[in-house]
């Protein structure tokens, strides 16, 4: 008699992502920082009217549209005045998306890939070939957890040297088989443990940047929420690198520069400003080429919004990069990335002789 053969539970991944990356939270759900709280008042009161009129069945229809218009109102209120350091907070915010609700809502047939080849899978670091309007792309991406198993999981969008390593390894396949490479990034750092540097942390990132200002395909690198020192550089080279209106970009966070500085977390709004971290800064100081508008009040107020905005900046900038021939764009990335920052010079001190002339 034959053994029963036994098979393993699979989930479709369009299924898992359904449940799991592409579901927003619901008005009762939503989380709210310190400076949405006039948001949250009006959620609550909206809230409150729908449950007195389940209860006692009367109509409130009109005062929640009048309430859910006011919402709008304030959105672009707080949009309008953020400061970095509310930028900052908008990029940490629990209920924004994260590189796998962007690649659900922006593209089709999503095959992720996984390991290094060498050492392990990272589950920081995510990718895959992907259809983007019909074309097919590299995609790769730092992914954080959306709750607390899972962000112990993907240890809270850190990768370790082998996520930087597997990226490599995915961009190198796409060079292959001639397909365009888009990373997002969305990382507090580099993982910074003692395993990590132990298996060559910034060798893996020093490698990554080598060779991706070297890649013969079109490369677009987009900073969808924190940009941070080496572990946003490790996938942060290509032709263009853009920015969501509500991320930051800079080579320490706020925190950390306070306790620097200030041997305290206390001080982190001023070293927001300090830095000049946000979006507005990079682009003015051309560290970054474009900047990606987002909903009213912030990416987690309407994913499929700020997944279509971002998609339609992808297309039209994959058609300007694919226009110029391969060895024109390396030129070009080597160019860009050699030319950045910017200093001031002293004026040369004039010689004792001439000093005394003019006196």
């Amino acid at each position: 008699m034959q053994p029963p053969s036994y098979r393993p539970l699979y989930f479709p991944t369009s299924v898992l992502f359904h449940y799991f990356y592409r579901l927003m939270p619901t008005n009762a759900n939503r989380q709210f920082l310190d400076f949405e709280k006039p948001l949250k008042d009006l959620v609550d009161e909206i809230e409150r009217l729908k449950h007195a009129a389940e209860q006692k069945k009367l109509d409130y229809s009109d005062t929640i549209r009048s309430l859910e218009a006011k919402i709008d109102e304030r959105r672009k209120e707080i949009t309008q005045n953020l400061t970095s350091w509310q930028r900052v907070q908008l990029s940490r915010h629990p209920d924004r998306p994260y590189t796998l609700k962007y690649i659900q809502n922006m593209t089709t047939n999503f095959v992720e890939l996984f390991g290094d080849r060498n050492v392990k899978d990272d589950k920081a670091m995510i990718g895959g070939f992907a259809s983007l309007e019909g074309q097919t792309v590299m995609i790769i991406g730092q992914q954080k957890g959306i709750n607390t198993k899972t962000r112990q999981l993907r240890n809270f969008g850190m990768a370790n040297p082998e996520g930087y390593r597997k990226a490599l390894r995915l961009m190198r396949l796409a060079e292959k088989f001639g397909k365009p490479v888009i990373t997002l990034i969305d990382t507090p750092g580099a993982y910074p443990g003692l395993e990590a540097e132990e298996r060559g942390q910034g060798e893996a990132i020093a490698r990554n940047i080598y060779e991706m200002i070297r890649l013969k395909v079109p490369v677009i690198c987009v900073i969808i929420g924190e940009g941070a020192s080496g572990g946003a550089l490790g996938i942060g080279v290509g032709d263009r690198v853009l920015m969501m209106e509500n991320s930051w970009y800079t080579v320490i966070s706020p925190e950390n520069c306070s306790t620097i500085l200030w041997r305290s977390w206390a001080q982190k709004e001023i070293a927001a400003e300090q830095l000049k971290l946000t979006a507005t800064y990079m682009k003015g100081f051309g560290l970054v080429d474009d900047i990606v508008k987002e909903p009213d009040g912030g990416a987690h107020w309407d994913y499929m919004q700020a997944a279509d905005v971002l998609k339609e900046k992808l297309l039209t900038v994959l058609e300007e990069i694919k226009a110029i021939s391969p060895q024109e764009r390396i030129t070009q990335r080597i160019e860009k990335f050699s030319k950045m920052g910017f200093w001031d010079e002293p004026a040369a001190p004039l010689p004792q002789s001439e000093v005394e002339q003019t006196a």
